[in-house]
């Protein structure tokens, strides 16, 4: 067993990285150890955009959010459900760290206007949101680094870089043709032009992940692939590095100043999930593959306290193929002409409501003994005709064949024989179908509310009026697809100081230790503020602890 010497180890390389380039910036030397054959994590496989409030790029692109509005939103969203000190620091260190970004990275980011803060409707809420995003990014910079990028989860028809700011126009591009057409030919070209130069361009998590991937590169950070964390390495009460198995060998990483635990929740975990969420739960995460929890496993075993453990970003997806992985239903699920029945039948939600808060009522009725059982997304053919489904599925195209005969898709020409063919009792169907059209038809959801919230209305249809969400179903042809409860990740964890430090039950903190990302508690409690705010917290606390080891460094002298 061999030992290497840094002053700071980062295990992980999705948020981490932002650790990794902070430290390096500082002049310390680090190393970023990577359980996959692939770097970039769940960011990587993120829609890559990410929220902090009042932040310079924000702000050059004509925003006017300041903190004290940041401090007034997340004081009503959160509340007590996470440690004030934690959100804070949060919104202290935002802004400085996007200026670490844009110093180390050669990331250019935008801000995605008119991405509605998840509750706007709360003291400090934006409508017009605090998400930014990368613009396409040449990932071509990586040179032959470039295969070793973590994949998105969904891949384009055709080489081109489709921005969260693209997909709600690409989306509607059949009911607003002058929006959608001219981005998506901008795109096509950009990106087949592109590799006709030599050029690869990436857009969403795969941007930012080969961003802060070139950053490293470019910094001189070692990243060591395969390499997984077997044990935390202490002298007294404070870590002092990790053994980790890299080629088949283990080897002792001894870290001067502190080890960065970023190396995502227990996504795959299923006795995790089982235990701590919900019993009904399978494995539809969209994660990180190599996301089984060891690090909060590791750090609880040296006395770290736990928190929020039943929590994750919870996202409403088409039930995969045997096989297969979920496919993701964001803008589905608030365009008109559609609702989502349980297995009674009835509507149990405002549809269009943030994809965690969806989880989160999903799980409360189960918890409640009422579980809310097989979930639908239903229909009509007027919906088919205009908007893009599952992601992949453009207007028109017919639903493939393999989904029938996998019982997640069915067609019916009434809603008796939709009813027949899902299993739905067809009394409540029939009933659920005309109440909501008569609400639809009068644009205001008294059941639910959908359409009120300026979220909603984001991803909704802006050639639909009163309201851009709601549109009777046809009596004709309709659709039912079956939704399951996915995820981008669980967002409970090691429960951590407003430094990132661990903490045990006592509340001292375990010295020379940091937990990130997914790996610490979510710094929203309960709540989601905003498109992003899991990857914003992690690239925010990757820097606040890179500033606090760095401080530790030069307290105690070393050169």
């Amino acid at each position: 067993m061999s030992d290497t010497t840094v002053d700071l180890l980062v295990i992980g390389s999705g948020t981490g990285l932002a650790a990794a380039l902070s430290a390096r910036e500082q002049g310390l030397d680090v190393l970023v150890v990577e359980k996959t054959e692939y770097v970039g994590g769940s960011t990587a496989r993120s829609g890559g955009a990410f929220w902090i409030p009042a932040n310079p790029a924000l702000t050059a692109a004509g925003s006017t959010d300041t903190l004290e509005r940041g401090e007034t939103y997340l004081e009503a969203v959160v509340g007590d459900s996470a440690p004030k000190a934690r959100w804070q620091a949060f919104l202290e260190h935002g802004p400085e760290t996007i200026s670490m970004l844009q110093r180390t990275t050669g990331l250019k980011l935008m801000w995605a206007r008119g991405y509605s803060d998840y509750h706007p409707e709360l003291p400090g809420g934006d409508a017009e949101g605090r998400s930014i995003e990368s613009r396409p990014f040449n990932a071509s910079v990586l040179g032959k680094s470039r295969k070793l990028l973590r994949p998105g989860v969904v891949e384009a028809p055709v080489p081109m870089p489709v921005t969260g700011a693209d997909y709600k126009w690409m989306n509607l591009v059949a009911r607003v043709p002058r929006r959608g057409v001219p981005l998506i030919m901008r795109r096509a070209a950009q990106g087949i032009g592109g590799k006709l130069i030599g050029r690869h361009y990436l857009a969403g998590g795969q941007a930012l992940a080969a961003g802060l991937f070139a950053g490293a590169l470019r910094a001189g950070i070692p990243i060591w692939r395969e390499t997984s964390l077997v044990e935390l390495v202490t002298e007294g009460d404070r870590v002092v590095g990790a053994v980790v198995e890299r080629n088949g060998a283990r080897e002792t990483v001894l870290a001067r100043k502190g080890v960065v635990l970023a190396a995502g929740g227990f996504d795959h975990d299923m006795d995790m999930r089982h235990r701590y969420q919900a019993e009904f739960l399978q494995e539809w995460s969209l994660g990180n593959t190599g996301n089984t929890g060891d690090a909060i496993k590791l750090a609880a075993g040296l006395g770290a306290d736990l928190d929020l453990m039943d929590q994750t970003w919870w996202f409403p997806a088409v039930a995969p193929l045997p096989g297969g992985s979920p496919q993701v239903l964001l803008a589905e699920r608030s365009l008109p002409g559609s609702i989502i029945v349980d297995g009674s039948g009835r509507r149990f939600i405002n549809e269009s409501t943030d994809y965690m808060t969806f989880g989160q009522t999903v799980l409360a009725k189960d918890r409640a003994g009422t579980p809310v059982g097989d979930m639908w997304l239903l229909f009509d053919q007027a919906y088919r005709n205009s908007y893009v489904l599952a992601g992949s599925l453009f207007p028109r195209m017919a639903i493939p064949q393999e989904w029938y005969d996998a019982g997640i898709a069915h067609k019916a020409s009434s809603a008796a024989a939709l009813a027949a063919a899902t299993g739905l009792p067809e009394a409540e169907l029939t009933a659920t179908l005309t109440r909501f059209n008569a609400l639809a038809a009068s644009g205001i959801d008294d059941d639910f509310g959908r359409g009120k919230s300026a979220y909603d209305r984001y991803y909704g249809d802006p050639t639909v009026s009163p309201n851009p969400n709601l549109r009777p179903l046809d009596s004709g042809d309709l659709y039912a697809v079956k939704v399951v409860l996915s995820d981008l990740g669980t967002c409970g964890g090691i429960k951590s100081d407003e430094l990132g430090r661990p903490l045990r039950a006592d509340g001292t903190p375990i010295e020379g230790l940091y937990a990130i990302g997914n790996t610490a508690a979510n710094v929203f409690g309960r709540s989601y503020p905003g498109a992003g705010a899991t990857i914003g917290q992690g690239l925010v606390f990757g820097h606040i602890v890179a500033r606090h080891a760095a401080g530790a460094k030069a307290a105690a002298g070393v050169a």
